[in-house]
């Protein structure tokens, strides 16, 4: 799991490439994501666009990313998934949770 984290705009940015299937580097974003949090930033974009595969460690991360942000009235939304992760996201019905969006750009704007 790879991923870069920056901001725009008052939101938190974080990309993720390649598979998305939790790792120990899980552990070093949740702290990143914490730091920004206790820094002020209560909104999130979780693009997905250069993810290829997603597990259900890499569900859990997307919930805990996005339960983080809630907890602090916050918000954390998707961007750019692919078909198969949409799929994945509306089996589990993740999608009525965690909103997903085409784009950055409406990302952005819905957060």
């Amino acid at each position: 799991m790879k991923y870069t984290i920056k901001e725009e705009e008052g939101i938190i940015i974080i990309t993720f490439q390649g598979d998305l299937i939790g790792a120990t580097d899980s552990l070093e974003l949740m702290d990143l994501v914490n730091d920004k949090i206790n820094q002020g930033f209560f909104k999130s974009v979780i693009d997905m666009k250069d993810v290829r595969y997603m597990n259900s460690s890499g569900i859990g991360i997307l919930i805990t990313l996005y339960t983080k942000f809630k907890n602090r009235n916050g918000n954390a939304v998707v961007a750019n998934a692919s078909e198969q992760t949409v799929k994945l996201l509306t089996i589990t019905k993740l999608d009525s949770v965690i909103k997903i969006h085409p784009s950055l750009d409406e990302a952005k704007k819905s957060v």
